[in-house]
């Protein structure tokens, strides 16, 4: 999931025209052997911070799908997890720093979620929205003094940037599509006879079952019915 979410954020700044000619986009930590590697302006989103929403916990399973609407399985309940980002930029002059992140923050903030679009692999297969909030408060316990202090580099304006995902539970595939028709008999007749008779039903598919049709019921001839004399 967390490599989906990074796509989805990837999506969303190419859309916005971030990063543009000339600018790359990373996901590296952005520490101070980092810094010297770099040859070209960059736009950095480093994933500092992952934990639970336990309240957005929710019972019950999300079906799957395929392109066709056919239903491959269920997910048991998703997980939700906050993913909290710094969203930096590295040029060689602060001016030139300062004109590439105001470019990234006007395209982060024009969405509240990663639109459909975005998603990739099981973000999509959920169909669940996935929450976007731009330049609110570090994660919880967490500064930016402090995560530039562990990156072992100086401090630079970022963006705090944190999306909200779940995370798929376990598979469950369903059952083969069912293709031919059902039988149903009743028993006492059955067994007295030994034989299939005329209270025995048969169900029958109309069209194959790739055509989505439902199956219908043939019904029972009814017994003849016995002439009544009159008095002779």
């Amino acid at each position: 999931m967390i490599h989906e979410v990074d796509e989805g954020l990837r999506l969303l700044l190419a859309e916005e025209g971030v990063p543009g000619s000339g600018v790359e986009l990373a996901f590296d930590p952005p520490t101070t052997d980092w810094a010297a590697r770099r040859n070209a302006p960059t736009v950095n989103v480093f994933l500092y911070d992952i934990r639970e929403d336990a309240g957005r916990h929710r019972s019950g399973r999300v079906e799957r799908r395929d392109e066709a609407g056919t239903v491959l399985g269920w997910y048991g309940p998703p997980h939700w997890f906050q993913l909290s980002y710094l969203v930096t930029a590295w040029t060689n002059r602060p001016q030139d720093e300062h004109r590439l992140l105001a470019q990234v923050l006007r395209g982060l903030v024009r969405h509240e979620v990663l639109a459909e679009r975005w998603l990739t692999g099981t973000l999509a297969e959920l169909a669940l929205t996935v929450p976007l909030a731009t330049g609110g408060e570090p994660a919880e316990g967490r500064s930016s003094s402090e995560v530039w202090s562990a990156l072992g580099g100086e401090l630079k304006p970022s963006i705090p940037l944190r999306v909200t995902a779940p995370l798929a539970g376990d598979l469950e595939p369903a059952g083969p599509p069912v293709t031919e028709g059902v039988l149903l008999r009743a028993e006492s007749t059955a067994h007295e006879r030994g034989e299939l008779g005329e209270q025995d039903r048969h169900l029958r598919y109309e069209r194959s079952a790739a055509e989505g049709a439902p199956f219908s019921a043939a019904r029972a001839r009814p017994a003849p019915r016995r002439r009544k004399r009159g008095p002779r």
